[in-house]
């Protein structure tokens, strides 16, 4: 559904009175539950007067505030409005329409694309068969036409989940751009060709983990962060089972920077040191299995408030280990540090390129160490042989030569008369 300026400041008169007309109602003794409900009604109802006015002056600050603080941004009516803009892809800010899938060639992905989408809407919404199976078709147009749009991004089993959040939110219409915005932007370095990016993302978590608690990171030393690769390549999508959870917490992360991901993991880990101090360190495996879930129950509102301090109190340049520094200066993580700055889809693209080069050159250097590794001794041999090679070449040169070799024959002289007085 669109929503004009006017409708916006309509609903906005429309949440006001209904804010005065629940305090002009009855009075009630406070410490009764009714009046518990009106106070947390009265407190909606201006909330989301805050963030329609907010969408209408297009106010991101204000917007990325109310987006973090408890409950978010409330509701998908609201949603629908919001996130198009902290995205930067509504109607204002939207340039270039994207190109109808059945004038481009076929992604190289849609097959695994089409398997994935038939597995989609497990957890929600509850509908009809029917009702599902038209869902499940406009999933598959919308990344179809994404990836078709921008060939070079390679699809990833988890992006459907990403992209059925939008779907359910937004509707069909204002999830295409939504989606584009977030590959390009957001989850860009996960749609590379080697996932290899998003493992350098992931050893932020141990670097947050130990500037924040050490005892912790000692306990959790000789694990891997292998575990947060399902929750955060899907932007905790895959995970989350419940439709209100991941549309509340796509709030959150669509209103910060895409490096929040990460810190809610941290916050969910240090949530639970009690539990994993409890494990032994000598049980890996149990640690590991124990990292890979969520916390339950899922204090959500929780964990935001939690990850949005750690990124305040420990940003990214100051975390140890030089994991930071480890991230490229291409990836996704430092060229959209800013949620508020709106970026040119060439930009995307030129990082992307930049990126892909990058990754090229770190595998065949990798390739060229693996190989002078397994063939180290034979390798050696060659190397040593190429070093004679040219230091006699070198020593003809200069005229040391004759030398150097009759040096070498007083030597020789020399040691066979200690052999010979020795026997």
């Amino acid at each position: 559904m669109e929503h004009s300026e006017m409708e916006l400041k309509d609903a906005s008169s429309t949440a006001s009175l209904e804010g005065m007309d629940s305090d002009n109602s009855n009075e009630t003794d406070e410490s009764t539950p009714s009046s518990r409900s009106q106070q947390i009604a009265i407190a909606k109802a201006e909330k989301a007067k805050a963030i329609r006015q907010a969408c209408i002056s297009r106010d991101l600050e204000a917007l990325a505030s109310l987006a973090t603080s408890e409950g978010g941004l409330l509701e998908d009516e609201l949603r629908q409005v919001a996130w198009p803009i902290l995205l930067r892809c509504d109607e204002k800010s939207r340039h270039d329409e994207p190109v109808p899938s059945d004038e481009l060639a076929r992604h190289v992905d849609e097959d695994q694309v089409e398997l994935d989408v038939n597995r989609s809407f497990v957890y929600y919404p509850k509908s009809p068969e029917a009702e599902l199976l038209n869902k499940k078709n406009q999933l598959s147009k919308l990344i179809t036409q994404v990836l078709r749009n921008y060939p070079m991004l390679c699809y990833f089993q988890g992006y459907h989940d990403i992209v059925q959040v939008l779907l359910l939110v937004l509707g069909e219409k204002k999830a295409l751009p939504a989606v584009a915005q977030i590959s390009l932007f957001r989850i860009r370095d996960y749609m590379l060709p080697s996932l290899s990016p998003a493992v350098k993302h992931l050893h932020l978590i141990p670097a947050i983990i130990e500037t924040t608690d050490s005892e912790l990171w000692r306990h959790l030393g000789n694990i891997q962060p292998f575990f947060a690769l399902a929750a955060t390549l899907t932007l905790y999508a895959h995970d989350i089972q419940e439709y209100s959870n991941i549309a509340r917490l796509f709030d959150f992360l669509l209103a910060r920077e895409p490096v929040v991901a990460i810190y809610l993991f941290a916050a969910m880990i240090l949530s639970r040191k009690k539990e994993l101090l409890g494990i032994p360190e000598d049980e890996p495996e149990m640690l590991h299995f124990t990292l890979s879930k969520l916390p339950n129950p899922l204090d959500l509102d929780g964990h935001i408030q939690n990850a949005t301090k750690l990124f305040k109190d420990h940003p990214p340049e100051s975390l140890p280990l030089g994991a930071w520094k480890h991230i490229p200066w291409c990836s996704v993580l430092k060229t959209s540090r800013d949620p508020y700055q709106e970026y040119a889809v060439e930009d995307a693209v030129y990082l992307f390129d930049q990126q892909t080069r990058q990754l090229r050159y770190e595998e065949r250097k990798k390739q060229a160490l693996d190989f002078m590794w397994s063939h180290r001794r034979s390798v050696g041999s060659v190397a040593l042989a190429i070093l004679v090679g040219a230091a006699s070449i070198y020593l003809r040169k200069k005229g040391l030569d004759n030398a150097i070799l009759s040096y070498a024959a007083r030597v020789q002289k020399v040691i066979r008369r200690w052999i010979s007085s020795l026997q």
